[in-house]
């Protein structure tokens, strides 16, 4: 078996996608990563969107290690650790929630699938016995597991589950390219989705405050977060963000729902909680709320054998050192309006890259056949993952989703490197990728 490539069946492990070889990494440091033939890769998604202050960086490394070697693993239910409640202290100063509470979990996930039951048992506090409903988008993703999957909007991520799900309403997303309503008409289908399903029944809304890789940044109009807000209070409805992708400053805020103003019930965060150093995300509640659930139940019914873990809060606290010191929020403000325009003036114009989008360092273009007409390609031409291949091949790394028009069609592909990145990455990276999409679709 080769040292450098594994690929199904070969080896003994198997991997979500079987049918190529991978490079066997070396090493990382910066926005770049090495395999072991010595290839560079500019890693301009950092990962699935995970990366935000580089590769390598010795203080988040140094700050697990200190605490690994303090004390590795105690279970919440047993002990806590200075470095989680610092954690969650410095946290409460930044997540636009009154006197906010923590929830540490391990994935984006799990910390969904955590929103959920707590979104249940909140209304279960306030004497709400029939709320459990959580209504969500179609075209989104808010996990793997079955809870999380259940209130996803991605067909083909479905489809095998749907017997093993508890279905729920789904409403239309914010989609300007496709389907330019204004926001208070969004607003107006989802309070008409909760009176059709009774608003005594539905316990909680959960949405992104910017799409992900469903439907690759797509931002909706600046009056919609603050109408959805208003008809979930006026319908006792809980309103969960999801920022697991977009959280962290990845937008060009601390949290993307901060670009309307808008103050959730219930928030969710993760891939870049820890930098991706280690698995690590949160559930963030008001206090008022938190403080109900115990009075009335003396617990929160949840719970895991990694929750609470200290090394990631370790690895938590050094990340967000990094984000002041070199106030890389406002770094992916400034590097994201630059990227954005020199993605346009580089690919505004070809004839099959229909939409540029998104905010900060979350950016998607969607790739159609017709641009005149939004055709988007046949699925079977497979244009997204063409694309991706082709970059990674030639030293980039690019996010990619299919589905994004109607759940199967429409190719995006998607940027989201890691905060840090200078002028000089954001020119190799619209470089690079428009030598892809020229290769795959011409110029």
């Amino acid at each position: 078996m080769s040292e450098v490539l594994f690929a199904h069946p070969r080896g003994h492990v198997f991997y979500r996608s079987m049918g190529h070889a991978r490079p066997a990494i070396s090493h990382g440091s910066g926005v770049y990563l090495w395999d072991k033939q010595g290839k560079r890769y500019l890693d301009a998604s950092g990962g699935p969107i995970v990366v935000n202050v580089g590769h390598g960086r010795r203080e988040v490394i140094d700050a697990m290690t200190r605490q690994l070697e303090t004390a590795a693993y105690v279970h919440a239910t047993m002990f806590t650790a200075d470095v989680i409640e610092q954690y969650a202290e410095r946290l409460a100063a930044l997540v636009p929630l009154p006197a906010a509470r923590f929830f540490f979990l391990s994935s984006g996930s799990e910390v969904v699938e955590a929103a959920l039951k707590l979104a249940r048992q909140i209304q279960l506090a306030r004497g709400h016995a029939d709320r459990t409903i959580v209504l969500s988008r179609r075209q989104s993703y808010h996990g793997m597991t079955l809870g999380a999957l259940a209130v996803s909007g991605r067909p083909g991520m479905r489809a095998p589950f749907l017997g093993m799900l508890v279905d729920r309403p789904h409403v239309s997303p914010p989609y300007a390219y496709r389907d330019p309503r204004t926001g208070a008409e969004y607003a107006a289908e989802l309070e008409a989705t909760i009176l059709a399903a009774g608003p005594e029944r539905v316990a909680a809304f959960i949405a992104e405050p910017i799409s992900g890789a469903s439907l690759g940044g797509a931002v909706p109009d600046d009056a919609y977060w603050p109408a959805v807000r208003e008809v979930c209070d006026r319908h006792g409805v809980l309103l969960i963000a999801d920022e697991v992708l977009v959280g962290l400053g990845r937008t060009g805020r601390m949290w993307a729902l901060e670009h309307w103003d808008v103050v959730p019930d219930i928030f969710v965060s993760s891939k870049g909680t820890a930098g991706g150093y280690f698995p690590f995300g949160f559930v963030a509640a008001k206090g008022d709320d938190v403080e109900a659930l115990r009075l009335a139940h003396g617990d929160f019914n949840h719970g895991g054998t990694f929750s609470h873990h200290a090394v990631g809060a370790a690895a938590g606290l050094a990340v967000l050192d990094i984000f002041e010191r070199e106030r890389l929020v406002e770094r992916a403000a400034a590097m994201g309006a630059l990227l954005k325009e020199r993605l346009a003036l580089r690919l505004g114009d070809h004839p099959h890259v229909g939409d540029i989008r998104g905010r900060g360092l979350f950016l998607g273009l969607e790739l159609v056949a017709d641009r005149d007409t939004l055709a988007p390609f046949a699925p079977a031409r497979k244009v997204a993952s063409a694309i991706h291949h082709k970059a990674f091949e030639d030293g980039l790394i690019v996010y990619y989703s299919q589905g994004c028009a109607d759940g199967v069609q429409g190719d995006l592909v998607m940027l989201g490197p890691p905060l840090i990145i200078t002028e000089a990455h954001v020119d190799e990276m619209v470089t690079g990728l428009a030598s892809a999409i020229e290769a795959v679709l011409g110029s």
